[in-house]
């Protein structure tokens, strides 16, 4: 019943910009905080961004943060990710996922239980 699906994702130079869109159904969604990650093959997954049920707290990765904003909109039950001045090393498959263990945004992959398919972003130069 619980689906999240991104999309977004795509093959941009350095320096460019990207909008990633994760699109929630099945969820109350104004009562979910939403996270942001990332993986690699054969590499740990990896933090990116969260935010609170009401978006008025925000965490980002040291890497990415001043680049990438997450925003909310729980009208649309939809969480974004706004990637600008992207790098190599942000080249990696991208997952939406939510948290139902309460208003606090963790960086830890266990505290979210219901997780999108992923979307490729691909920066090359």
């Amino acid at each position: 019943q619980v689906q999240l699906v991104e999309s977004g994702g795509g093959l941009v130079q350095t320096g460019g910009s990207l909008r990633l869109s994760c699109a929630t159904s099945g969820l109350t969604f104004s009562s979910v905080v939403m996270g942001w990650f990332r993986q690699a093959p054969g590499k740990e997954r990896e933090f990116v961004a969260g935010i609170s049920w009401g978006g008025t707290i925000t965490k980002y990765t040291d890497s990415v943060r001043g680049r990438f904003t997450i925003s909310r909109d729980n009208g649309k039950s939809t969480v974004y990710l706004q990637m600008n001045n992207l790098k190599p090393e942000d080249t990696d498959a991208y997952y939406c996922a939510a948290s139902r263990s309460g208003n606090i945004v963790s960086e830890l992959w266990t505290q979210y239980q219901n997780w999108g398919q992923g979307t490729q972003v691909t920066v090359s130069s």
